[in-house]
């Protein structure tokens, strides 16, 4: 790639692959990467930038839905790796983001009931990747994010995914909260991982339109999120360590609903309530 930037000029910018991460540098390549519709995680600019000279890059960003952040000259020297910023640095999304209706619409394709997991600002890039990885493994149809505190579609996300990322749409949402609305407006129904919930993952229904929420590594599901849950499901825990990786606690509940998504319905376990009731049994 940096064969590609021999002879640019100071104010022109650059393309890297450094640390294999996707980085834009400069206004120009940053703006048009915008409006050739590229996916992009995300926009630095400098914090003494003049709006008048970034203007355009923040008005094309807000019509993307692209998050901008502003930085210090040490962050932005980082991020662009040695190429001239000019006070404006991007990160390249390693796949390009679905929307939620792209997800409701691929379950309907198939025929399926829909299956999504929604990740309430979990932040680890290797827990995103590894979601990632076990969904495609159970049939998930899409994997929701919100836009801000949250891991994007990163090299390291892609690579820790072993190549999911290619197959599982992932969207990015502005508020999971009102995400979740949407959701059961169109019948899906909401359950949130929590480890003090009462009922264990063993004990809820499953089966039928469901979104599986796994909520931050270290604080959890966020109040809004948790209250628009339909129920709350737990792990049960014997040892003296009680709580599971975030990715790892998503797999045992994706198994266990495609355990009881495989059984018929007269001989299923679980305690299925019957009909489209999912309150734990």
């Amino acid at each position: 790639m940096n064969e590609r930037n021999r002879g640019r000029g100071p104010d022109e910018g650059a393309e890297s692959r450094g640390g294999d991460e996707q980085v834009l540098a400069g206004k120009h390549p940053v703006l048009e990467a915008l409006k050739a519709g590229r996916p992009l995680n995300k926009i630095w600019v400098s914090e003494n930038a003049q709006r008048s000279q970034i203007a355009p890059i923040l008005e094309a960003a807000k019509a993307r839905g692209v998050v901008v952040q502003q930085a210090d000259k040490r962050k932005l020297d980082q991020l662009a790796q040695g190429f001239p910023h000019q006070g404006v640095v991007a990160q390249a999304a390693a796949a390009a983001y679905a929307d939620v209706d792209d997800i409701l619409a691929l379950a309907a394709q198939r025929g399926e009931p829909p299956f999504l997991v929604l990740l309430d600002e979990v932040e680890d890039p290797h827990n995103l990747g590894s979601v990632l990885r076990t969904a495609e493994c159970t049939g998930v149809h899409g994997v929701v994010v919100p836009k801000r505190r949250s891991a994007s579609l990163t090299a390291v996300v892609a690579k820790t995914s072993a190549g999911a990322v290619e197959y599982v749409p992932v969207a990015r949402v502005s508020n999971l909260a009102q995400t979740i609305d949407k959701l059961k407006e169109a019948g899906v129904w909401i359950a949130g991982a929590a480890g003090e919930a009462g009922t264990d993952v063993y004990r809820a229904n499953l089966k039928g339109p469901l979104a599986i929420v796994i909520g931050n590594e270290g604080r959890g599901l966020s109040r809004l999120v948790r209250e628009r849950c339909d129920f709350l499901v737990s792990l049960p825990m014997f040892g003296k360590i009680h709580s599971l990786n975030a990715s790892v606690a998503a797999g045992v509940i994706l198994y266990e609903a495609v355990r009881q998504r495989r059984t018929p319905a007269a001989g299923s376990a679980g305690g299925e309530s019957g009909g489209d009731a999912h309150a734990p049994a």
